[in-house]
């Protein structure tokens, strides 16, 4: 998105943290906390603030407080002519609204009402979340949604204006011209299902094990990619189960992943049993593996449900039911062809619906509008 913002004559600073197993593109030492440079035509400000999936909230709460400070400062101290707020975590609106400028608030994830559903929030942390998510929706100039769901939200909150700009489809980046991997734990007759995301409490990847323990003895591997706060449960079940059949590897480059994906034959999406799922969450692992041309197989309804059905691109199964998602997965490993002709499909989707450079010319239009 910032690229085309740069090439359409835009000067953009992206202001950044250090989040765990991103690169920034910049090397140099950091002065005083911070460091910058030019990447890719725009400027990067990178704060020396770490943050990732394995840390708990109660790491990560002050590094989004403190992120929200510097991004203030630097808000505050030079001129800005538009202020873009992409959120989460919800902290990202105070130096929008430190900041002598408009702002643009971009709802990536809707907070409080995601938390609010998974339950184990302090009341008064939701209270906050809830004042501070009304007041950027009244005061934001425009807002972007990741999902019709989220406009909704959106709109009822006081936005004046509101776009939806869904997650898109890296077809550069991903697909059947990537050359592929895979991993040494894999047999050469195993079909492989990839999972690539967080491994925390809202992914439910306790089914995908369960699932995984009913297909001892088909030929298939599930490759558990990335980390977060259920990581260590997830490989104390797989050694205490003896669960052969699923591999669990860290996190690594896109570009890295990119080949993994082009040596995998099944694209795994799931979320926990949370209804609140269905229509405002916006996964970019399903437009990863739509590009990559693999069947989804999916247990979340809503919007991951009909990019599954649309071809058919893949299989969605009931949330929580672990006989349907073993049966899914079973089908795909035993059925060649119908794993072709659904790869194919979702290739195909994600070229006629979800190219990124389509969903970057929306963006860069709503930007536009709100500086207007």
């Amino acid at each position: 998105m910032v690229r085309a913002l740069a090439q359409r004559g835009h000067r953009v600073t992206v202001a950044c943290g250090q989040y765990a197993g991103a690169a920034t593109g910049l090397s140099g030492p950091f002065r005083l906390g911070r460091r910058e440079g030019q990447v890719q035509g725009f400027r990067v400000v990178e704060f020396a603030i770490p943050c990732g999936n394995a840390q708990g909230m109660a790491a990560r709460l002050p590094a989004f407080l403190r992120f929200a400070a510097r991004a203030a400062w630097l808000a505050r101290r030079e001129k800005f002519d538009l202020v873009l707020a992409s959120s989460t975590p919800l902290t990202v609106v105070l130096p929008a609204l430190a900041a002598r400028a408009p702002f643009v608030f971009e709802m990536r994830d809707p907070w409080p009402e995601l938390p609010r559903a998974m339950g184990g929030v302090p009341r008064p942390l939701l209270w906050g979340m809830e004042k501070l998510a009304d007041l950027a929706c009244r005061r934001a100039a425009a807002v972007v949604a990741l999902s019709e769901g989220m406009a909704g939200i959106a709109g009822a909150r006081g936005a004046r204006v509101v776009h939806t700009i869904p997650n898109g489809a890296d077809l550069d980046l991903f697909g059947p011209h990537v050359a592929p991997w895979r991993p040494d734990a894999a047999g050469s007759h195993e079909v492989l299902a990839i999972y690539a995301g967080a491994l925390g409490r809202a992914n439910g990847l306790d089914l995908a094990l369960d699932a995984m323990a009913l297909l001892r003895g088909v030929p298939l591997r599930l490759l558990l990619v990335g980390e977060g706060g259920q990581a260590a449960h997830l490989a104390a079940r797989i050694a205490a189960e003896g669960l052969s059949n699923v591999t669990l590897l860290p996190p690594m480059p896109k570009r890295r992943l990119a080949g993994l994906f082009a040596g995998s034959q099944i694209g795994l999406h799931l979320l926990a049993d949370v209804p609140a799922f269905a229509e405002l969450t916006a996964p970019n692992k399903i437009m990863d593996i739509l590009a990559a041309g693999l069947p989804l197989v999916t247990n979340a309804p809503g919007h991951a449900a009909r990019c599954a059905e649309a071809g058919p691109s893949g299989i969605a199964v009931p949330p929580g039911d672990v006989h349907a998602l073993a049966g899914a997965l079973r089908d795909l490993a035993t059925s060649p062809g119908r794993r072709q002709s659904m790869g194919a499909a979702a290739r195909g989707q994600a070229l006629r619906r979800w190219d990124r450079r389509l969903h970057a010319t929306h963006f860069c239009d709503a930007l536009e509008a709100a500086l207007a």
